[in-house]
């Protein structure tokens, strides 16, 4: 029997169906349920499969936690270690250099440090910093927002350097980014499962959430060349990014695709938000990589110390890499004291040196 933990936060009917379809499907031979966790054994032996994480970006306990179960074999949706090193400044420059459009991007310096920070803490830094010239270069109006987080928290549209500089002070110890608006003609956000199951839908970011208003199932929102050119792009970003589940957010204008939001790794799927054709695709899609990863053999990346642990045929691997290091490793040799020098030798090891007069 194989197991399958479920890490989840505020949400339930998402979590819940995932739940309920994999114990239908598995009958019995795969077994989900929601993870209970407490104090942690760091020589636990591993008690799930398969672990679906869509909480531990907020909870640095479950992000330790799901980093320990990856040691010990647990598949976990998706990676903590990518996504504990992922930020979307990253994402954007390496969408510019995967041939996706990017709206033009600053990375801003924070407005407060943590306690202990000073002046003399942040040397490496320009001040003050070139307003004017950020602003010349990204344009008006443009969008003040976290390198990392979601659901568009501490959003910010911005229309002048004042109003900049306003919202700017109120961002406290978060990093910010300031980016290019794109006048979007059409909107979608798109659902990618297991880097290749691709979801378009419309969506208008302008609307409340839970409103009922933000996400519109209408197949034929996009035109066919444009659909296609947009879920070639989802793919590539996910890809590169080694997320199974994951969300890409376009802005459209005169059919070029822009890209402005594609680190999403635990993406809204509640029935009341997204609705019940897009919150049934999306359950589907998940349950169905949980089976495919359950069934096929493992593809994860290689970390220094996986090498180290796996089995064969990693571990003849790292046994034969041993075995170079060693043999490219020069033995401290043996000296070997001279017959006439044995007795001297050996009366030194006898009687400690006399100190000289005033010596410690």
């Amino acid at each position: 029997m194989k197991r399958v933990g479920v890490l989840v936060g505020r949400e339930k009917t998402f979590p819940e169906a995932i739940i309920k379809s994999i114990n239908e499907r598995g009958k019995g031979e795969v077994v989900a349920e929601y993870l209970k966790l407490g104090g942690i054994k760091f020589d636990a032996p591993p008690k799930y499969d398969l672990v679906i994480d869509r909480i531990s970006h907020e909870v640095p306990f479950y992000r330790a936690t799901l980093k320990r179960m990856a040691l010990e074999g647990t598949i976990v949706i998706n990676n903590p270690f990518w996504w504990s090193a992922d930020d979307k400044f990253f994402n954007y420059s390496l969408g510019k250099k995967l041939g996706v459009a990017i709206p033009k991007t600053v990375l801003l310096p924070q407005k407060d440090y943590i306690e202990g920070i000073i002046s003399e803490s942040l040397r490496n830094l320009e001040f003050p910093l070139d307003w004017q010239g950020i602003i010349d270069y990204v344009g008006l109006p443009a969008f003040l927002k976290p390198f990392d987080g979601g659901g568009w928290k501490n959003v910010s549209k911005i229309n002048s350097l004042e109003e900049l500089w306003s919202e700017y002070d109120k961002s406290g110890t978060l990093c910010m980014t300031l980016q290019e608006n794109v006048d979007f003609d059409q909107f979608v956000r798109c659902y990618c499962v297991g880097q290749e199951e691709v979801m378009i839908m419309a969506y208008d970011p302008r609307k409340p959430y839970l409103s009922g208003e933000q996400y519109v199932h209408n197949p034929d929102y996009l035109a066919p060349k444009l659909a296609e050119r947009v879920r070639k792009d989802v793919r590539t970003l996910c890809t590169a990014l080694g997320y199974d589940i994951n969300t890409v957010e376009f802005a459209i204008k005169d059919e070029v695709p822009y890209a402005i939001d594609f680190m999403n790794p635990a993406p809204d799927a509640e029935l009341a938000s997204v609705g019940e054709f897009y919150h049934n695709w999306i359950t589907g899609a998940v349950v169905d990589l949980v089976f495919k990863r359950l069934g096929e053999q493992r593809d994860q990346p290689r970390y220094r110390w996986d090498s180290l642990l796996s089995p064969e045929p990693s571990r003849a691997f790292a046994v034969a890499s041993a075995t170079e290091q060693q043999a490219r490793t020069i033995a401290p040799q043996t000296v070997t004291t001279p017959p006439e020098k044995k007795s001297e030798a050996s009366a030194s090891k006898k009687a400690p040196a006399k100190r000289k007069k005033g010596q410690n």
